[in-house]
């Protein structure tokens, strides 16, 4: 039987000195999957992230990935990583196609150029996200839908076999998203990859993925896009909306990790404001 591509067991970590980030993260990704993980702000979606590529050891339980630890996993190179945009890589004086060659020439020693398979890998990705186009232009000349094409080319060059992504999105207008979506798609169905999108937008991870997990520091559910609750995303961005309404109370039936759909009635209850004085 095949291993799950990432497999979480009871995963827990803590930061020094501080409460716990994740209790008791219980999660099988299937080869092969779209997995969106949405969660609020500090709800340990970058640490799940720090945890997949081994950056980082769980404080309690166990990760592996491909049946590999994450370290050695990463090190082999059947991951891929994808990070938050940031504008300071668009200031460096490269071309897309310069950009894209830094993913494999980063597993190779300084004195080494790119193989001819290096190179053909190169073109492929290009290829795939559609940037094969523009691979002569500057990247400080792209739009930010262009821009997250070419950082995930450049994640495809080393042919990987996971591929995670860390608020995707972000500054992404909803033409572009939609076009994430489809390119998602494209590369489940061309490179039989397996995707992880991180993100605290609903919409990102209901049009990009067939799975999601609701994560705020513990695994809140686990289901298929349509099976989103209000009970459940209540629940998982509770903190986000009390620091605007005060706190919730949510009557819904809790809903476990790795479960099916739940459909209990959901009510929410925002606290009284006071009177006016």
């Amino acid at each position: 039987m095949p291993h799950p591509a990432v497999q979480f067991k009871h995963v827990s970590f803590a930061y020094p000195g501080a409460q716990p980030a994740l209790r008791d993260v219980t999660l099988d990704v299937a080869p092969g999957a779209r997995l969106g993980v949405l969660g609020p702000n500090g709800g340990g979606k970058s640490t799940l992230l720090k945890l997949t590529l081994g950056l980082i050891r769980p404080t309690h339980g166990e990760i592996t990935v491909f049946g590999l630890s994450p370290h050695a996993a990463s090190s082999q190179g059947l991951v891929g990583y994808v990070p938050q945009r940031s504008g300071a890589e668009q200031a460096f004086p490269l071309s897309v196609r310069q950009v894209v060659e830094m993913g494999p020439a980063l597993r190779l020693p300084p004195w080494r150029g790119l193989s001819r398979q290096d190179r053909d890998g190169v073109e492929a990705a290009l290829t795939a996200v559609g940037a094969l186009s523009i691979a002569d232009a500057h990247v400080g000349s792209l739009s930010g839908g262009q821009f997250q094409r070419v950082q995930i080319a450049r994640a495809l060059a080393s042919r990987p076999k996971l591929l995670l992504l860390d608020e995707p999105t972000v500054g992404i207008d909803v033409a572009g998203q939609q076009q994430f979506a489809e390119l998602l798609a494209r590369l489940r169905d061309d490179f039989g990859i397996t995707v992880m999108v991180v993100s605290h937008d609903i919409r990102t991870v209901a049009s990009g993925c067939d799975r999601v997990a609701c994560l705020s520091r513990t695994l809140h559910s686990h289901v298929a896009p349509e099976g989103l609750t209000p009970g459940v995303l209540a629940e998982v961005f509770r903190h986000d909306v009390a620091a605007i309404f005060g706190d919730l109370h949510i009557d819904a039936h809790p809903a476990s990790a790795c479960t099916g759909h739940h459909h209990a009635p959901v009510q929410i209850s925002l606290p009284a404001k006071a009177p006016n004085p």
